[in-house]
């Protein structure tokens, strides 16, 4: 099981950017997916998850919205008015069933709010 995260860069605040994680190995339609974010000196924390029975979830007061795409077997981060606390490595991960962490962490890509 792989999971790859990309699309990260570098965008002014109040921008928008668009992240995608892509599986291999297994199937993201059956999953619960999680975008997690780790800001420099901090612990990663949970942005944004979505569950194996819905097509999009939004957070933040719809700054961020998870959504699958079951054709790609892709779960993308739609991020907006991007903040520069919003800064740091994003990371997908899975949570399976039964479990109570989340695993197959893919590497990060990096997103960079400048102000």
């Amino acid at each position: 099981v792989q999971l790859q995260a990309s699309g990260g860069g570098l965008v002014q605040a109040g921008g928008s950017l668009r992240l995608s994680c892509a599986g291999s190995g297994i199937t993201f339609a059956a999953q619960r997916v999680g975008w997690h974010r780790q800001a420099p000196g901090k612990q990663r924390e949970l942005v944004v998850q979505i569950g194996p029975s819905a097509s999009s979830v939004d957070s933040d007061n719809g700054r961020f919205t998870v959504s699958r795409d079951n054709s790609k077997n892709t779960v993308d981060l739609q991020m907006c008015s991007l903040r520069p606390e919003d800064s740091g490595v994003y990371y997908c991960a899975v949570l399976l069933w039964g479990r109570s962490s989340w695993s197959h962490w893919g590497q990060g890509t990096l997103v960079t709010v400048s102000s």
